[in-house]
C-alpha cells in the first residue's frame, strides 16, 4: 500500500484544516491518522473501517475530528475543526490490511504501511 498525505499548514486556533492521503496499492482493511508532536512520541488520532461503519478517535480529538474516504477515488481525510494549539504536530496517515478491530490502532507498532508526514501548526 502507498500512501501520500498533503493537506497540512498553518492555522489560527479555533479554526479548520482537511488533511488528505492518496492510498494505492493492495486492499486495505482499515486506515487512520497518528500525530507526533516534537518531542513526543507517535500518537493514535483516528481510524476507521474501509466500509466506514466502525470508526474510532483519540479522546483528545473526540468531536472535532472526523475521519472519512473518497468512495470514488478512494483518498483518505481528516477534516480537523476547532483546532487547538495542541494539535499542532507531523500527522502520518496510516493503513492495514487487516479490519478495525478491538484493541487495534492503538499504537505504532499494530500498522503496516504508513504515508509520509504532513506539518499541522496552530498558533494562539
Amino acid at each position: 500500500v502507498q500512501l501520500q498525505a498533503s493537506g497540512g499548514g498553518l492555522v489560527q486556533a479555533g479554526g479548520s484544516l482537511k488533511l488528505s492521503c492518496e492510498a494505492s496499492g493492495r486492499t486495505i482493511g482499515s486506515y487512520g491518522w497518528f500525530r507526533q508532536a516534537g518531542g513526543k512520541e507517535r500518537e493514535f488520532v483516528a481510524a476507521s473501517s474501509w466500509r466506514g461503519d466502525k470508526k474510532r478517535y483519540a479522546d483528545s480529538v473526540k468531536g472535532r475530528f472526523t475521519i472519512g474516504r473518497n468512495n470514488i477515488d478512494n483518498t483518505l481525510h481528516l477534516q480537523m475543526n476547532f483546532l487547538k494549539p495542541e494539535d499542532t504536530a507531523v500527522y502520518y496517515c496510516a493503513a492495514n490490511s487487516e479490519p478495525l478491530y478491538t484493541g487495534g490502532w492503538t499504537n505504532e507498532r499494530q500498522i503496516s504501511y504508513w504515508g509520509q508526514g504532513t506539518l499541522v501548526t496552530v498558533s494562539s
